[in-house]
């Protein structure tokens, strides 16, 4: 064999054998396979109304690429609440009511992928709601006949009461009500209201709540709206007999009355108007009286009370 072809024959073998091992090569580069980001939601949490919000804190751990955005999203539950920050790590959640939800955090990177994480919030009906009368949540005025009429409008004391003043008689009746708006959409099982005896009142005999042969009263629910603005005893509201409590004549000085079944008061006021609670003496005649203690009154521990059960 000539050197020439030799040469040639060598030559072609070796480009041949380059060129196998570069398909070769190229044949064993392995294929990169991305993950999605990790994503935990963050535990379960379980509250009872009326607390009816949450704050969800979510965690992502990316998986070699930059995670880009977020979103929390509601999966099911009994209602649609508000999410404050659905784009956030962490958001809170309003408008929540009795039930189970379940809530989604999905992570997205900049490859598109997604990862995904889920939690559960149980919102337990509440037992009871106990609601004490305070400057924010309370109002109360004083009807008060006399010539001329008079009301007091922020009054330190809640009177059902027939007096005199310099020979003129007098008559008091007071209108209060508890702001009900916060209270869950729920069943009343049961609402009791208690008043506290004012140790220092300031009408009638001016030294004991109570007074007279003839102070047995009602509490009775007042069936209209009323306002401290040019209010007076001829246009006081009227009062709704449906549900009214009885309370008998005392003797005693001083009576608080303690956790008086006023269930079916409170029902009509949250379907028919939270026009509030009136009292008054059943029959007012002159020199009775029965006074309690306000929202607004000095000694705290004495402010109106309304417990309501579920």
């Amino acid at each position: 064999m000539k050197l020439t072809n030799l040469f040639t024959l060598s030559l072609s073998s070796l480009i041949a054998c380059c060129l196998f091992t570069a398909c070769q090569k190229d044949n064993d580069t392995p294929t990169v396979t991305r993950k999605p980001p990790v994503v935990n939601a963050g535990p379960s949490q379980t509250i009872s109304l009326p607390v009816d919000s949450v704050t969800l804190t979510g965690s992502v751990k990316d998986s070699g690429s930059k995670v880009v955005s977020y979103l929390w999203s509601e999966v099911s539950g009994p209602n649609v609440p508000t999410l404050s920050a659905e784009g956030s790590l962490t958001t809170k959640v309003y408008g929540l009511t009795a039930g189970s939800y379940i809530f989604q955090l999905t992570a997205t990177d900049t490859f598109g992928l997604t990862g995904v994480d889920t939690l559960m919030i149980n919102v337990n009906s509440p037992n009871s709601i106990t609601l004490t009368a305070n400057s924010t949540n309370f109002s109360a005025i004083e009807y008060i006949g006399a010539s001329p009429d008079q009301t007091n409008a922020s009054p330190l004391e809640l009177g059902a009461e027939a007096w005199t003043i310099g020979g003129s008689t007098v008559f008091v009746r007071s209108v209060f009500r508890f702001n009900l708006s916060t209270l869950p959409a729920l069943p009343i099982k049961s609402a009791k209201l208690t008043l506290y005896s004012n140790p220092t009142p300031g009408t009638a005999n001016l030294t004991t709540p109570n007074f007279g042969t003839g102070n047995a009263m009602y509490i009775q629910r007042a069936s209209a709206n009323w306002s401290t603005t040019g209010a007076s005893w001829l246009n006081q509201p009227a009062a709704d007999a449906a549900g009214q409590v009885s309370i008998p004549q005392t003797n005693a000085s001083t009576l608080d009355l303690v956790n008086v079944d006023v269930t079916t008061l409170v029902n009509n006021m949250i379907a028919s108007g939270n026009y509030g609670f009136m009292i008054r003496l059943q029959n007012e005649a002159i020199y009775n009286s029965r006074i309690f203690c306000s929202g607004i009154y000095s000694d705290a521990s004495k402010h109106p009370t309304l417990v309501i059960s579920y």
